[in-house]
């Protein structure tokens, strides 16, 4: 679910250069005889905790700081299909990052995408889903951001080709693809329905991944939250309206809290960008917020079928070579941890029996898995997750091709076989 995440001039890959600002929290909201009144020190205490907790609901620190570098002072860089962004600097520094703001200047960044100087931020930045955030939680945001330790550091210029530098352009997207609003509750469900929609249609911004790109880099809205893959990271972001990929209609509100929570449930793992999703964000939410987002999960109408993915196929006879081969190669090196049945032991090792993750029309993220390996997040309550080893050394194109096959046609599983060719077309694809 977000993130990242993550290509085109649209909301998944980056985040906008001056886009995700704050400021000083001015207190001029609080009134008492109509007369306005200074926050107290208790008062502005409490509010800069509340915004801290938001902004990890936001994952801001994924993009915004440097693996070991200073906090929120950005730099991160972003590919893309039109050239490579680089996040700003969201720290309170009056020269280089966000200390002139105001609060206004803030909510405005948030609500219409549009930076303190009125100009256009890139759709990296998701304001197309942030609009949904209210006034209050965008203040709490803006006086926790105003609060960290200020870094004199300037923000690194994009370098997109022409004509994607051109900020103007930026008007006839916005024009397809972005509506400004609140998220306005739905008065025939619950409380807890509508905190969980809120978090998961807006702060945790997950369509951003979770639904695909159209050629424009516009979201596909007809087909929201239906999964796509994940432009130059390659990973694929399964779909969460169908059943047969993540839609998650059929697993246990439990099951769908634990994984969001921890990273790992007895239905399955997250891993890629997911697992830094949960890591950076989702295991410090409350269990109440947790619950809600779940709750609403576990309710996404089941609109269509997942959307077809292009992937290169093999023969009935070749596809059955492999489903052969595959089996030999799991048991020598798969079956210790997830079973010769595929039921694993979870929540350490993952089930591979009837695990949507395995069968899903796109075979990108288990042949990623047995190329590179990789571990689920790290979390307060899983601090010591067990891996999965890579296999890129010891096995070749096509042993991985097979025993991915197999694993995607056995134990009742529906997958199809996979070419050897995707394997190799994936072997060289970034880690992160």
């Amino acid at each position: 679910m977000k993130r990242k995440s993550l290509f085109a001039l649209s909301a998944v890959v980056v985040v906008a250069a001056a886009a995700l600002v704050p400021v000083l929290w001015s207190g001029g909201d609080n009134l008492h005889n109509g007369t306005a009144m200074a926050a107290t020190p208790a008062d502005q205490a409490e509010l800069i905790k509340k915004g801290e907790y938001l902004a990890r609901a936001g994952d801001c620190i994924a993009c915004h700081t440097v693996r070991g570098g200073k906090q929120f002072a950005g730099g991160l860089p972003m590919l893309t299909p039109f050239g490579t962004m680089f996040t700003p600097n969201i720290t309170p520094d009056d020269q280089y990052g966000i200390g002139k703001w105001t609060q206004d200047d803030f909510y405005r960044a948030m609500h219409t995408g549009r930076s303190k100087d009125g100009s256009l931020l890139y759709p990296g930045f998701p304001f197309t889903s942030y609009t949904k955030v209210t006034r209050a939680d965008s203040d709490a945001i803006y006086a926790y951001l105003r609060s960290v330790a200020p870094v004199n550091v300037p923000s690194r210029p994009h370098e997109l080709k022409f004509p994607f530098n051109q900020r103007n352009m930026l008007i006839g997207w916005r024009t397809l693809f972005f509506r400004e609003g609140e998220y306005k509750p739905d008065p025939t469900k619950s409380v807890e329905w509508n905190r969980g929609a809120y978090l998961i249609e807006g702060l945790g911004h997950c369509g951003m991944c979770h639904t695909s790109i159209n050629a424009m880099g516009g979201p596909v809205n007809s087909a929201a939250f239906a999964g796509g893959l994940i432009p130059l990271q390659n990973w694929y972001a399964p779909s969460l309206t169908s059943n047969k990929e993540a839609g998650l209609g059929d697993w246990e509100t439990k099951d769908i809290a634990d994984l969001l929570k921890t990273g790992v449930s007895n239905r399955g793992a997250v891993f890629g960008p997911m697992a830094e999703v949960v890591h950076n964000s989702l295991q410090y939410m409350s269990d109440a917020d947790i619950n809600a987002m779940a709750t609403y999960l576990k309710t996404i109408p089941q609109k269509s079928e997942a959307p077809e993915q292009l992937q290169l196929e093999t023969s009935e006879k070749f596809g059955g070579e492999l489903l052969k081969q595959g089996q030999k190669i799991y048991a020598d090196n798969c079956a210790k941890c997830h079973a010769e049945n595929g039921l694993g032991m979870p929540p350490s090792f993952p089930p591979l029996a009837n695990n949507q993750s395995i069968q899903m029309p796109s075979a990108v993220n288990p042949i990623r898995m047995v190329l590179n390996g990789g571990y689920p997040p790290s979390t307060d309550a899983n601090p010591h997750p067990y891996g999965m080893p890579p296999f890129a050394q010891a096995l070749s194109n096509t042993e991985v091709a097979a025993v991915v096959t197999y694993i995607r046609m056995s134990w009742g599983n529906h997958g199809t076989a996979v070419s050897p060719q995707q394997v190799s077309d994936l072997r060289s694809a970034p880690l992160d």
